[in-house]
């Protein structure tokens, strides 16, 4: 052995007992699926019961739903003094919306059209679907202002303003979801899926510019006396 030569050191030794780590094992392709596939069916579940809570709440007794609308809130006060004429707005009401058309003098004449009477399902409002002081041609209680309960009488969607076809000075409504239109009175036209023009709720008037919702000048009506919502 030469002076430069250096024994080799002893290796460390391991203390009794000690384990070398684990290495954590690699999910297989296999459970990596089966979590996956229980993951998607928790989160289907969970939809599937988020879906489910409007469906079933449409199928509840429409009285019940009736009574917890009217509860929301008995009467609404509107300033229409910033409606200008031809334009519109939507107000809430009981759960409702509620629209509100400023018509002009040309809308009020287009809405006595023959053309456009003889394409209406219920052009004399017979059916019961506006207070006694709404049942006239306008629908309204002051002929300049429609004033409607904005869901079509199909299955209740909302409806869009859209001009009605036939006359498109007349104004109106079109209901996206099956088709339903509705002239500047929110009468239905023929043939169109919703039976019943929009209903007019009980509406009057504290002054020249304050429209109250959820109240008749004196003639006992009420949404009970709607025919459809």
């Amino acid at each position: 052995m030469s002076a430069n030569t250096q024994p080799d050191a002893p290796s460390p030794e391991k203390p009794e007992g000690s384990k070398a780590p684990k290495v954590p094992d690699t999910p297989s392709p296999c459970s990596r699926r089966r979590a996956l596939t229980l993951s998607a069916g928790v989160l289907g579940g969970v939809g599937a019961c988020a879906l489910a809570v409007p469906f079933l709440d449409s199928l509840r007794d429409p009285e019940a739903r009736l009574k917890e609308a009217v509860s929301a809130h008995a009467t609404r006060d509107v300033d229409l003094a910033s409606l200008a004429p031809g334009h519109h707005m939507t107000v809430p009401w009981r759960n409702w919306p509620v629209f509100i058309l400023h018509r002009t003098p040309d809308m009020l004449h287009a809405l006595q059209d023959p053309a456009l009477l003889s394409r209406l399902r219920d052009p004399d409002s017979r059916e019961r679907q506006q207070p006694p002081d709404a049942t006239n041609p306008w629908r309204s209680v002051r002929p300049q202002f429609a004033v409607l309960i904005g869901i079509c009488t199909h299955l209740g969607c909302i409806p869009n303003p859209r001009p009605v076809p036939v006359d498109p000075q007349a104004g109106g409504w079109f209901c996206g979801c099956h088709g339903s239109q509705f002239d500047g009175a929110g009468r239905v036209l023929r043939n169109m899926p919703a039976a019943y023009n929009l209903p007019v709720p009980p509406v009057r008037y504290l002054n020249d510019t304050t429209l109250r919702l959820g109240e008749s000048a004196g003639n006992g009506f009420t949404m009970q006396d709607i025919v459809q919502l």
